[in-house]
């Protein structure tokens, strides 16, 4: 009996099995790349690995820079699947629905119906290590700053956390311009840069989110409220061209949750409920 032609057919069954797994294994692995302002570093980072752990087919590329940045990145065509700003502002840029006053290219890059409120921040005044300048408050910071007497480091006007801490200037009628040529103000170009330098104490004080505050160690003297700068919501939104659009309003989603708002929570941030 000849056995080699059954021997043949059942090797060329197995391989033309094999050939069709492949492709299905490769195919339930899913790659969400998450933009994200600078100040949610830490807690992404933790929410990651929760994420991940629970969802196995599911990769989280974390971005992580100031919103201005991250929107000027995902105008010019960067790959995004869900952006998470630190400010109204940036996301309203993308957003075909918003104020025409804001969107002023009439950009229409945000999945519609995806869009929500995600976390509250607070804008809060920092000092290094021992307070060598002595600042109680942003009274006090508004005095010494009309003096000459501290060296403040703050956001680039293009990031969220300096058009906060803009608005607090203006509130105590303080001249950004003035005070930057007479030598008091520094900046950064993202939260992170400002708490830097206020940590190596480069500088008497800064203006920073409260989050990145706790994650950093650094003495609050003093939190904006806000009448001085309006409240720093966080919205996120799910992009128009993600290619993975119901996997990453599912992560959006998890992140309205019991387990990831208890990690905000944990840092400073206070959860927005969703209706």
């Amino acid at each position: 009996m000849n056995t080699r032609k059954p021997i043949a057919l059942m090797i060329a069954l197995m391989m033309a099995l094999t050939a069709l797994c492949v492709p299905a294994a490769a195919e339930s692995s899913t790659e969400l790349i998450v933009f994200a302002a600078a100040s949610m570093t830490e807690t992404l980072t933790e929410l990651k690995t929760a994420y991940e752990a629970a969802n196995p087919g599911v990769s989280l590329i974390l971005s992580f820079e100031s919103s201005g940045t991250l929107k000027t990145q995902i105008q010019e065509g960067a790959e995004c699947d869900l952006f998470i700003s630190a400010g109204q502002k940036q996301m309203n840029q993308l957003d075909i629905s918003a104020d025409a006053a804001v969107n002023t290219e009439g950009l229409d890059m945000v999945l519609q119906g995806s869009r929500i409120n995600l976390l509250e921040n607070k804008v809060a005044l920092v000092v290094p290590e021992g307070n060598p300048k002595g600042i109680e408050s942003f009274d006090d910071l508004a005095e010494k700053l009309g003096a000459g007497t501290v060296f403040m480091a703050m956001g680039n006007s293009d990031v969220p956390v300096g058009q906060y801490t803009q608005k607090i200037l203006a509130f105590y009628g303080l001249d950004e311009a003035a005070l930057a040529n007479a030598g008091t103000l520094t900046y950064g170009t993202n939260v992170k840069e400002v708490t830097t330098q206020v940590k190596a104490a480069s500088v008497d004080c800064g203006v920073v989110y409260g989050t990145d505050a706790f994650s950093a160690g650094l003495e609050i003297v003093d939190t904006a409220t806000a009448e001085m700068c309006g409240q720093v919501i966080y919205p996120a939104a799910v992009m128009k061209e993600s290619r993975h659009p119901e996997a990453a309003q599912a992560f959006l989603t998890w992140l309205t949750g019991e387990e990831a708002s208890a990690v905000f929570s944990a840092v400073g941030f206070t959860p927005v409920p969703q209706e």
